[in-house]
């Protein structure tokens, strides 16, 4: 059933590329507007990943309350059905209580299936039937398991790069569950939501400073550490938390196979051609206004 214009949820939406200063504004434009930040951040959610999350600071989520930040545990399930569902919850919640959702992130499955209104399948995961996929990875190649993803899923292959074996996995694990392509069981319905969405934008070379810069913060306040400190506690490489971006590329390090200087690089390097991808994410969602990130006015034009 259709939720006519009056009676959709007011939402602000933050999106933009890693470095881009998302935090900033959408603290400030909750300060303006009473507001509260759902967090749109695949990472962000573990707990004990900090630094390498570039997470909002304690002060940070002091200056306006933050949701979907420390969920979960490194080693927990989570997904992007439980993802949508939550941060559903969380802007039912803050609307209900007068308050402005303001959904602030870069990840753009999170942000499209919120903003698009994704209906996805709810198949829970099966951990011998995963475990077989990944061991056939693991034998055969990245590129095999891809290549048979796009026998009985071509639509499904098409957006997912072969290098991402969890997203390989998961697709051919919904399909060999239930008979049918996970690209045929996600439907749009339009989301209850009033959304604008700020895209905040800056010139490739000025980004990668940026990107650059925050690197080299990361790893002046303890992120080397923060690595070392989870893989002590028993959070292994194979996790998808521990191999996102900002921790894998210390995996060569800590195995004695890699200087740091050239893990520390190719962090940025990383990051960098992650930023590029991220693009092609914020081009599809809905009601999109640019706004140039190093604007002097960002705030009174984000407020406008």
């Amino acid at each position: 059933m259709n939720t006519s214009a009056s009676d959709r949820i007011p939402l602000l939406a933050v999106v933009g590329p890693t470095a881009v200063g998302k935090t900033a504004l959408a603290i400030a434009l909750a300060q303006h507007l009473g507001g509260e930040i759902v967090s749109a951040d695949s990472r962000q959610v573990y707990r004990g990943m900090d630094i390498g999350t570039a997470k909002p600071t304690p002060a940070e989520r002091a200056a306006a309350p933050h949701h979907l930040i420390d969920v979960v545990n490194p080693d927990d399930e989570w997904s992007l059905a439980v993802y949508q569902d939550q941060a559903s919850a969380a802007i039912a919640d803050i609307a209900g209580r007068g308050k402005l959702p303001i959904l602030a992130g870069g990840t753009g499955q999170y942000l499209a299936a919120v903003l698009q209104g994704w209906q996805l399948p709810r198949v829970a995961p099966d951990p011998a039937l995963r475990a077989a996929l990944e061991a056939e990875a693991a034998e055969q190649g990245t590129e095999a398991l891809h290549a048979r993803l796009t026998r009985v899923d071509p639509a499904a292959a098409a957006s997912i790069m072969a290098s991402n074996v969890r997203r390989v996995v998961r697709a051919l694990e919904v399909y060999e569950l239930t008979g049918r392509p996970i690209s045929a069981q996600r439907a749009m319905q339009a989301p209850p939501y009033r959304a604008r969405t700020v895209w905040l934008t800056l010139p490739a070379p000025a980004l990668y400073e940026r990107i650059d810069a925050r690197v080299e913060a990361m790893m002046a306040a303890g992120l080397l550490e923060e690595v070392r400190g989870l893989v002590a506690r028993g959070y292994g490489w194979e996790l998808p938390a521990m191999s996102s971006l900002g921790y894998r590329e210390f995996h060569p390090y800590l195995a004695g196979e890699s200087a740091l200087e050239a893990c520390v690089q190719r962090l940025k390097y990383n990051t960098h051609a992650f930023a590029r991808r991220q693009k092609s994410w914020f081009a599809r969602l809905p009601n999109l206004e640019y706004l140039p990130a190093d604007a002097p006015d960002l705030l009174e034009q984000a407020l406008n």
